[in-house]
């Protein structure tokens, strides 16, 4: 293997000029995840990056050991320089092919190279539109995300049809000749016509 299966890069970008669109009035804010503001939303892009860039390169530790759902994610003062810098380091992370070979960790959870991959590629796109909804921002990502992203819950809803058929929540079913990008929000338990209440 000489070439990574997907470069990460231009989804992380998306996530940072979102993250650079996001006013101190937001912070507050609601967004589609459930009891998650956009401060706390902002955390777990944080956290997750952190933990997947360890993940990537087999680094494990409590980055990686430690459960999404362990506590509410928050930010410091630092985030708009931080958040940057560890996506930054996501991407140039899984660029190295042997990320995507053997196994890793990630949130506590054992399994191979590629489906971590695949995760963070998913966790990027949708919570890409988690920000943007919640602020009120444009939002297209990276096609090679999104086509990743749609490939791993698609390939969770069919696994785990007989309990609703999501692993974020019950997927809210979306026409098959929608829009790739909501498909993929409906898949992961998000109504696409979310909007922040006036």
């Amino acid at each position: 293997m000489t070439e990574p299966i997907l470069d990460l890069g231009p989804q992380t970008r998306i996530v940072v000029r979102l993250a650079q669109g996001v006013g101190e009035e937001h912070l507050a804010a609601p967004t589609p995840c459930p009891d998650l503001a956009t401060r706390h939303l902002l955390g777990h892009l944080l956290g997750l990056s952190a933990a997947f860039r360890d993940a990537a390169r087999k680094n494990l530790g409590p980055t990686t050991d430690t459960r999404p759902n362990a506590t509410v994610p928050d930010v410091g003062p630092g985030w708009r320089e931080e958040l940057p810098r560890v996506l930054d380091d996501l991407a140039e992370a899984w660029r190295d092919p042997a990320a995507w070979t053997g196994t890793t960790r990630a949130g506590g959870v054992d399994l191979p190279g590629g489906v971590a991959g695949a995760v963070v590629a998913d966790e990027l796109v949708v919570h890409g539109w988690d920000l943007a909804r919640a602020t009120g921002q444009a939002y297209e990502p990276d096609p090679a995300a999104l086509r990743a992203a749609h490939g791993f819950l698609r390939a969770a809803a069919d696994q785990n049809a007989g309990q609703g058929g999501g692993i974020f929540g019950p997927v809210v079913p979306v026409p098959e000749d929608a829009p790739l990008l909501d498909r993929v929000v409906g898949l992961s338990g998000r109504d696409p016509h979310w909007r922040p209440r006036p």
